[in-house]
């Protein structure tokens, strides 16, 4: 999930573990190690563009990270405040829990969290965007109203659960349009005679009412949008051929191994001026995504270079986001 959503949740976590004793100290310092998983953004500054996907909700998302961390930062969070009546083990408790939760929530993404790492496999339940207002805003407003109230205040305990509630149950409910969609989803294929090897959903951005899958076929790949406020259950799909032929003798690059491995398969090559590009279908395109048509979100180029290969990230182009948004509410309110 985004930054600031990552800070409230862990702000949250914090009150509740230490907040009557430590009150917004609590709320700070959990607010502080909600965000210190996404730190790994670093490895852009130090690791090749392949290197820091992998590296990207690695190690700092595990459950052994959080386990090996929080002893230590809870001991060095009770050296600063020696006078208060939260123990090391109320602030060890406070950064495991702030550090799990971010990992946690991150499983409901579509990139998906090492929470297990060093095992490779990613969780991903691919249930929420990964920004999504309806999530972040009970958490937003209940601890906005309730760092204001004095700590051992009943109602600023109240907030804060009220908030955890509200956005624990949108996620449940995350889960339960997803299964909805996907029986939408199965009953196209079947209606259209799409023989399928295998099929993946997710939300649109900023909502759970628009929902998108690729399906695989030995022919390639598809792509179709469902709106749970659609007048039927027609769905328009358009057709990407995956070309992984295109790969050639890249292909045996360890790089571009691991970049298939990190895009699930989910990917089409085409040719490019100068090598190639391939396409992690996983996260759409970023216009003309309605008629299938425009560059996809993520897109790698590929191309020889003395030494070997050089593998670069496509630079996003988001200048008509405005427009972008307009397409975006018109589909989601319904075909």
């Amino acid at each position: 999930m985004d930054s600031v959503t990552q800070v409230l949740l862990g702000a949250a976590v914090g009150e509740v573990v230490a907040g009557k004793k430590a009150g917004n100290k609590a709320v700070m310092w959990g607010a502080i190690c909600g965000t210190i998983p996404d730190l790994d953004v670093i490895g852009r500054h130090f690791l090749s563009t392949v290197e820091a996907l992998d590296f990207h909700r690695g190690i700092s998302h595990s459950l052994l990270f959080a386990v090996i961390i929080s002893p230590v930062l809870g001991f060095g969070i009770r050296r600063l405040y020696r006078q208060s009546n939260a123990t090391w083990r109320d602030w060890t408790i406070l950064v495991f829990l702030s550090l799990f939760t971010h990992a946690l929530l991150d499983c409901f993404t579509t990139w998906g969290t090492q929470l297990f790492w060093p095992a490779s496999y990613r969780v991903a339940f691919k249930s929420v965007f990964v920004i999504d207002p309806l999530y972040t805003l009970p958490l937003l407003i209940s601890l906005v109203w309730l760092v204001f109230l004095p700590q051992n205040s009943g109602k600023r305990r109240k907030l804060n659960h009220a908030g955890l509630i509200l956005s624990s149950g949108y996620l449940v409910i995350t889960l339960v349009a997803k299964y909805q969609a996907n029986q939408v989803f199965e009953n196209s294929f079947d209606v259209q005679g799409i023989e399928v090897e295998r099929y993946d959903s997710r939300p649109a951005p900023l909502n759970i009412v628009l929902w998108t899958v690729n399906v695989e076929t030995d022919k390639g790949y598809y792509i179709g949008y469902y709106s749970f406020l659609d007048e039927d259950r027609k769905i328009k799909y358009d057709f990407f051929p995956g070309n992984h032929e295109l790969l050639g003798e890249y292909g045996a690059y360890k790089e571009v191994k691991k970049l298939t491995e990190i895009t699930e398969n989910w990917y089409t090559v085409e040719v490019a001026d100068h090598g190639i590009i391939l396409n992690d279908l996983r996260f759409g395109q970023s216009s003309g995504w309605e008629a299938g048509e425009g560059n996809f979100v993520f897109a790698y180029h590929i191309y020889p270079t003395v030494s070997g290969i050089q593998v670069d990230e496509v630079e996003k182009n988001f200048k008509d986001g405005r427009k972008m948004l307009k397409q975006l509410w018109r589909r989601i309110t319904g075909n």
